[in-house]
């Protein structure tokens, strides 16, 4: 039975089906209601149906909506199927298709011959169907079979929806399991939590309790001590020491620490788990992220003993490209250019104003002169735009590299169609940003290089680490394995620039300069939440704009520390999108969950979808190209919401991606973001409210990254006091990492 007391209800015959999607389910419809004074009463609903059917009959809960467009709609969020109990129905049933064979003419005819009885024919005595004219013994049972496939699909949706699964994720599990979904999740419904995309342990732990499987059951432990692994892996780390897990996983079950450690026994024998001594401590790693380290260990490894050109014979190479360019460079730089013809694989890293760009540039001139074929690549869109235009030659994300696609709907089974079978066919590989690679997409990059190119990476060390596990750009340098230039010198130009000199204040540990004699940074002082959240939406909306003509949606980006306070990314959005982007009659929105998205809403994209497909059009409107694939951290703008075929966003680089409305849980408003979000883009103005917040996130080295992320303008607002504490906190989130200790061991091994 319904039971959502707080919501609307009704009940009714399925009219008629306006629309659906097979893919995910969603589906316009219409429902007579039974029980309305006014027999002729059709509502119209919108909502995630298994097979939808006219005649049939329904009990929905959900929300009434006025739709812009259509009028009056119920948003269904819960659903109850019966089959239709008078003949009209059972007539209607039948001819809406729901059965391959069976239409109007053919409907009329059964429904006169067996009545009521008419399902229990067609499920238990389909040979009776035979009797009618047309209907041959084969046709008939075939009925019965594509009535039995409907009734499996119905029985595990039902059962799912008894559990509560959500219908959207309900399509998912049925499309993955068929008709063994109920009795493969009555056999361990902790699969779900590694087969199924947004259904995590937790839920998986929920339908077990109510399954009755006993709080100690291997199955169980093996599951939350896996959930323990990737919630580490989620906080960055490959690994975590035995007796961290052990801990964790207990409080976690509810277990006895000893239950633990003998599943831990049993994982590692099923390779589940690797465990692996370190220094003192027993590390354990999910197996996936033990290899992900063993192969980039290995792979850099190989690829660094090369023996390429020496850096004697190419001193004089380096000298005419500076005359031909007419730019000098630094010591430093210098000897990053002559690493880059010297070594098979090389680090550049160094902070804002350190030419790291005219490094890279000249490394390409250098290589192409001598006839070698470089590809660039960057983690992300913007950064692989930024990487574009600083060296105007095309520079691709590494997933795009990589040419990625999948094997089902989870997008955590990605594939890439480059690897060691099929490597990138180059000579050189430059990859700028890479401090935001984490350990698995390193992996897969290394996969496909070959042996014999080169490989450089560029990237500020002292900027945040990865979201995903490891530390990989930090590990690579202090292993001491690899070949690293530091460029440390800031250059005039850029020192005038008080972005830059203050962001490398900070990164030292000092105070930035706070004046009104700057004109690219500045602090406004604040003394509470509200006065921070004013000023940030009158610098947006008035300030800045007449300042130096910035647009406020596309110019500017407000970067926290935080999501959920009151000067989180959650709560300035909902405040930002009310100033900039108001509710009016002329633009289309759609509420998903606690967000409401509206058309010219800026939005970001916050987890990979490789099999997203797009396309890019001119200024005509006419399609160029098509591809698949957006990526975590892309940024774009929402361009149409049509209530059948779902939500258009143009993304900054040109694509455009429709979006159903069970995909919305993958973007989100984007006129704040975190500053982990913001790594490797860039923007005109960055606003940076400073203000008090937990320790482990006002640091140092992210508020640095913060302001690295300012193009023209930066702009501090709250108290000097909580700025300086952050300045003052140089705790550098720990990562359990083997990374650097396993290169560290290859490299004295070659010694």
């Amino acid at each position: 039975m319904l039971d959502d007391t707080f919501l609307d209800q009704l009940e009714g015959m399925v009219e008629s089906v306006i629309y659906h999607n097979e893919e995910n389910g969603f589906t316009v419809f219409t429902v007579r209601a039974e029980n309305s004074d006014d027999f002729d009463e059709v509502t119209t609903c919108t909502g995630y149906l298994s097979t939808p059917v006219e005649g049939e009959t329904l009990k929905l809960a959900g929300n009434f909506v006025q739709n812009p467009r259509y009028g009056l709609q119920l948003s269904v969020t819960r659903v109850e199927r019966t089959r239709p109990s008078s003949l009209a129905g059972i007539e209607k049933y039948l001819a809406s298709g729901v059965i391959k064979g069976i239409g109007a003419r053919t409907a009329k005819m059964i429904v006169a011959k067996f009545g009521e009885d008419t399902f229990d024919i067609i499920e238990n005595e389909p040979g009776k169907l035979a009797q009618l004219k047309g209907i041959s013994l084969k046709k008939a049972l075939s009925f019965a079979e594509n009535f039995h496939a409907q009734a499996d699909q119905r029985r595990v949706m039902l059962f799912l929806q008894d559990y509560g699964i959500s219908s959207t994720f309900a399509m998912k599990i049925y499309r993955r399991y068929k008709e063994e979904t109920v009795e493969l999740i009555k056999a361990n419904p902790y699969r779900l939590a590694d087969d199924i995309d947004g259904i995590g342990f937790k839920t998986a732990d929920a339908i077990a309790h109510k399954l009755g499987i006993n709080r100690d059951a291997p199955e169980r432990i093996s599951a939350g001590v896996r959930y323990a692994l990737w919630e580490a892996a989620g906080e960055g780390h490959t690994c975590i020491p035995t007796s961290h897990l052990t801990r964790h996983a207990a409080e976690l079950l509810y277990a006895d620490e000893q239950h633990i450690d003998n599943e831990l026994i049993r994982m590692q024998m099923d390779r589940l788990i690797i465990r692996e001594k370190f220094n003192d401590d027993q590390l354990v790693f999910l197996s996936s992220l033990y290899y992900a380290e063993k192969d980039v260990a290995r792979k850099l490894s190989e690829l660094s003993a090369l023996n390429l050109s020496s850096l004697a014979t190419e001193e004089n190479s380096i000298f005419a490209l500076e005359k031909e360019t007419g730019i000098t460079l630094s010591t430093g730089q210098r000897h990053a250019v002559a690493a880059a013809l010297s070594h098979g694989v090389l680090i550049i890293t160094g902070g804002p104003g350190t030419g790291k760009t005219t490094t890279i540039n000249t490394i390409i001139g250098l290589l192409e002169s001598k006839g070698l074929k470089i590809i660039l690549a960057a983690p992300t869109g913007r950064a692989a735009k930024r990487m574009t235009e600083a060296t105007g030659r095309e520079a691709k994300t590494i997933h795009r590299l990589l040419e990625v696609s999948f094997i089902s709907e989870d997008s955590r089974r990605q594939v890439f169609q480059r690897n060691d079978e099929n490597p990138l066919e180059t000579d050189v590989l430059i990859v700028d940003e890479a401090s935001m690679m984490d350990i698995i997409l390193t992996q897969s990059l290394l996969k496909a290089v070959a042996t014999g190119t080169r490989l450089i990476l560029v990237g500020d060390v002292d900027q945040l680490p990865s979201v995903g596990p490891g530390n990989v750009l930090k590990d690579l340098i202090d292993s001491g394995a690899l070949a690293t230039a530091r460029l440390t010198e800031v250059f005039r130009q850029a020192a005038e620039s008080a972005i830059i000199t203050n962001a490398h204040r900070i990164n030292k540990g000092e105070y930035p300069a706070i004046n009104d004699k700057e004109k690219d940074f500045f602090f406004v002082r604040r003394q509470s939440p509200e006065d921070v959240m004013h000023t940030i939406m009158e610098l947006i909306s008035e300030r800045l704009p007449t300042y130096k003509n910035f647009d406020p949606r596309h110019d500017i980006q407000v970067l926290s520390p935080m999501r959920k306070s009151p000067l989180g990314v959650i709560n300035l959005n909902n405040l930002l999108q009310a100033k900039l982007n108001p509710s009016s009659k002329n633009k289309k929105e759609r509420e998903f969950r606690t967000v409401i998205f509206r058309e010219g809403d800026k939005v970001m994209q916050i987890r990979n979808n490789y099999d997203a497909t797009w396309e890019m059009y001119n200024e005509k409107g006419r399609a160029i190209d098509q591809g698949e694939g957006v990526f975590n951290g892309d940024m774009g703008t929402i361009y149409d919401i049509d209530d059948e075929l779902g939500m258009t966003v143009a993304f900054d680089d040109g694509r455009r991606i429709v979006y159903d409305f069970t995909q919305l849980d993958e973007l989100e408003l984007a006129y704040a973001v975190t500053v982990h979000k913001a790594q490797g883009s860039e923007y005109k103005v960055v606003i940076i409210p400073v203000y008090n917040g937990p320790p482990m996130l006002l640091t140092r080295n992210l508020l640095y990254t913060a302001v690295t992320r300012a193009k023209e303008l930066a702009v501090l607002v709250g108290t000097p006091e909580t700025m300086h504490r952050m300045i003052d906190n140089n705790r550098i989130t720990h990562r359990y990492t083997a990374l650097a200790k396993r290169l560290k061991d290859m490299y004295e091994v070659t010694l």
